[in-house]
């Protein structure tokens, strides 16, 4: 499937969302973030992990920049505000079930 055929939805300026079809319990999804853009709340897993691939730009967390090629895990109970500079598009997945 081609993923930029995927309807995007807005999260927030600059930050848009391709929903893609996944498995029970895996929330399968592609993010493009605009220059200059910002998550806009901390991004919180309480009960199940995340997970992306950085697959062009560079994605920010915290102090680390994360460019092409990078995979970044969080596992339950953790948060984070992901930013970007320059422009970034990731891959990544949520769990809704313990894996």
């Amino acid at each position: 499937m081609d993923v930029n055929e995927v309807t995007p939805m807005e999260l927030g300026p600059g930050i848009d969302v391709r929903m893609l079809p996944g498995m029970p319990g895996i929330r399968t999804w592609v993010i493009d973030l605009a220059p200059g853009a910002e998550w806009p709340d901390l991004d919180v897993h309480d009960t199940y992990g995340e997970a992306y691939f950085v697959v062009s730009g560079e994605l920010i967390e915290g102090d680390r920049t994360h460019g092409p090629g990078t995979y970044v895990a969080f596992g339950p109970k953790t948060s984070h505000r992901p930013r970007t500079e320059t422009g970034v598009r990731a891959f990544g997945f949520n769990y809704d079930v313990i894996p």
